[in-house]
Formats: structure tokens, C-alpha cells, sequence
């Protein structure tokens, strides 16, 4: 594909942020441009579970989860040790992969009038006089008025993200096809398995497969040196993990991973480029609010910047949505991953029926600040 040397809106990456916003400016008749560095499907470091919102938004994009083989959730187990509680989920949830969302999202962005070009990574960005320059790795240049970045949990070199509040983990994601007996029990619940230094979600998605998603701190994985040693010590500390686990089989040779995430960060500078995703704002994941975030961000964005409206306000706006289900959420995450966790593990078990329903609404996106678009 050759390139646009100049255009309206150019977005950096193919995630559900840059599909999303990619799609809403097409509808608005703008001139886009998206460019992703990988080609075709892929898997990504994510708890592939989709709240409400998430779904939502999805189904306003064109896009019906269940048409791909979602699988419905309602309701969350919580085990740490040898102790589980459960209750129902507050909402309606499903859980998909991200290789099978993030494909579907971006081929509605691209049916709505957005041109894609796939395997173009950018190497740099720069503002120069009154326009955008990207330039690829493959040594070409497009210049934008507009650029929305959409690069995900990974930062574009020169426009890194400040740290966030919890900056001492790393994720892992792994599928598996668990054993028949176990891949039962499983369904129609999302699972939250807290460890000695971590926390993981265990949910099934399409295929038959479940996707286990981990928070270790680093510090701990660094002294058990690598994954097949943090895998036992997660299942020798987490009974019901461990359960899950027995008699199944990985559906990779290594788990995905990603350091360093901000869980926590929410941007507040007005450099003049429209942040979406993960690059605007990083909920730690076991809120499964994620996704959602990442959509609402890139409608919004896309919305005030057809508006006339500046990158600032856009920033003040979403954190003024955000912050406060931020602090909670980041606060209960540090907590889960701390020393102290196994001692309060009781007493969180036997009022998480009460505080759920609590938790989950303060955690969300306000539903008076959704776009949803029927």
C-alpha cells in the first residue's frame, strides 16, 4: 500500500483505541490514515474479559462478541490459598480474545472509509511548523494535522508516558485448554487468583480455551528467575489455580509478557496529540474495565477533536471521569500484590459479596459519560 504524504488524521496503532478512533473520524467523512506495525492477528497482554461497557461499544462499532464466539460471564470467584468465595458479577460480561477483537474492530475502521496500512512500524514523530511528521522504519514520511496515539502499553520513542502510581510489575498471558472437568467449572465465571507477590484472572474464551493473565511484582520474579519458576510458585501458593491447572495444557511454548506497566497513569499534558488507550490512561486489569477505557478514550478523542476542541480540555475531561475509579482500583491492586495480602485475604473474602457491586461501580466509566453510538 503507498502511503497518503499528507492527510487529515493519522493514527499510530491498530488496537481497539486506534481502531475505534479510526473509525468514528471515517463516519465523520475526515481523511485517516491508520498505520500498525504487526500484520494480520495477534495476541496481546490483556485479561480478555469485556465489561458491559466494553460490549457496548463494541456492538455501536458493528461489532457483536457473541457472532465470534464469546463467551458469557456472570459471575467472579475469588480464591486466595486455599480459601474461595463467589458471587454474581453486578453485569452482563463476556470474555473474547484480543486477536480475534482487535482483528473484527479494525476491519469495521477500515469498511467505514479509514485506508490501513499494516506492518509500518513509526520509528519517529515530530511536530514541525503546522503539521505532524511520522516517520516509518521503512524510511518514509507522513505529515497529519491530527495524530491520535494509539501504540498500546508500548511508548512511541520521544513521546514516552510519565511513570504511573504502581510501576513494579510485570504482566504475562498465557491460553490453555484446561482439563474437560475443569474447563466446566470454569465456565460462565471470570476467576481472580491472588498469589504471594501478584494477582492472576483466569477466564474462558473462544475455542475452548481459557486465558490466564498475570501481575507479578518484578522483584519477585527476578529472585525465582523466569516464568516456569513464577508458574509454580503461583500454583504452589493458590489451590484453586493450581486445580485449574493440573492435567492442562499451554497453548504456547512461553507466556506473552510485558514490564513496566504504569497501573495508575493518567495523562494530563496538552502536547498537542491526541493520547488514546493505554496512552492516555492504564486501569490496573482486574477491574476488566480496560478495554472499555481504551474505546471510550478514542470516541471521545475523536468527538472533541471534530468538536474544535483542544487536547487539554479532552484530557481534563476523561480525568475528570477517571481519576477517582483510578485511585481505587490502583490502591486495591497494590494491596493484592503486597506482603500483607495473605493476612487480609480472610477478611476481603468475607465482605467481597457486599463490597462488589460498590467496588465495580466506582471503578467503571461513569454510564452518563458514555458515547455509545446505536
Amino acid at each position: 500500500m503507498i502511503l497518503l504524504s499528507k492527510i487529515d488524521c493519522l493514527v499510530i496503532g491498530g488496537g481497539l483505541a486506534g481502531s475505534m478512533a479510526a473509525l468514528r473520524l471515517a463516519e465523520a467523512g475526515r481523511e485517516v490514515l491508520l498505520l500498525e506495525r504487526e500484520r494480520g492477528p495477534r495476541h496481546k497482554v490483556c485479561g480478555e474479559f469485556l465489561s458491559a461497557e466494553a460490549i457496548g461499544y463494541l456492538r455501536a462499532a458493528g461489532v457483536d462478541p457473541l457472532r465470534y464466539g464469546a463467551q458469557q460471564v456472570n459471575g467472579l470467584r475469588f480464591s486466595a490459598g486455599a480459601r474461595v468465595v463467589e458471587t454474581p458479577l453486578p453485569f452482563a460480561a463476556m470474555a473474547l480474545s484480543r486477536a480475534v477483537i482487535d482483528e473484527q474492530l479494525l476491519r469495521c475502521a477500515e469498511s467505514s472509509g479509514c485506508a490501513v496500512a499494516g506492518g509500518v512500524a513509526v520509528e519517529r514523530l515530530v511536530r514541525a511548523s503546522d503539521a505532524w511528521h511520522a516517520h516509518t522504519e521503512d524510511g518514509r514520511t507522513v505529515q497529519a494535522d491530527n495524530v491520535f496515539l494509539a501504540s498500546g502499553k508500548h511508548d512511541l520513542r520521544g513521546w514516552a508516558r510519565p511513570s504511573g502510581v504502581q510501576n513494579d510489575l510485570i504482566g504475562f498471558k498465557m491460553h490453555w485448554r484446561l482439563a474437560p472437568g475443569q474447563s466446566h467449572e470454569l465456565a460462565r465465571h471470570i476467576e481472580l487468583h491472588q498469589f504471594a507477590g501478584g494477582y492472576g484472572g483466569l477466564v474462558a474464551v473462544e475455542d475452548g480455551v481459557a486465558n490466564l493473565s498475570v501481575v507479578a511484582r518484578r522483584s519477585l520474579f527476578r529472585e525465582l528467575g523466569g516464568w516456569p519458576a513464577l508458574l509454580a510458585h503461583m500454583r504452589k501458593h493458590n489451590t484453586l489455580l493450581d486445580a485449574r491447572l493440573a492435567d492442562s495444557e499451554p497453548a504456547w511454548e512461553r507466556p506473552m509478557a510485558i514490564s513496566s506497566i504504569p497501573y495508575g497513569f493518567l495523562a494530563h499534558s496538552a502536547d498537542e496529540l491526541w493520547r488514546v488507550g493505554d496512552q492516555v490512561a492504564v486501569i490496573p486489569s482486574f477491574t476488566g474495565d480496560g478495554m472499555a477505557i481504551a474505546m471510550h478514550s478514542a470516541c471521545m478523542a475523536a468527538e472533541m477533536m471534530l468538536a474544535g476542541r483542544g487536547v487539554g480540555e479532552y484530557q481534563q475531561r476523561l480525568g475528570a471521569q477517571l481519576r477517582g475509579g483510578m485511585r481505587i482500583a490502583t490502591a486495591l491492586s497494590k494491596l493484592m500484590a503486597s506482603g500483607i495480602a495473605g493476612l487480609v485475604a480472610p477478611f476481603a473474602m468475607a465482605v467481597l459479596p457486599y463490597l462488589l457491586e460498590p467496588i465495580a461501580r466506582a471503578t467503571r466509566i461513569p454510564s452518563s459519560a458514555l458515547l455509545l453510538q446505536e
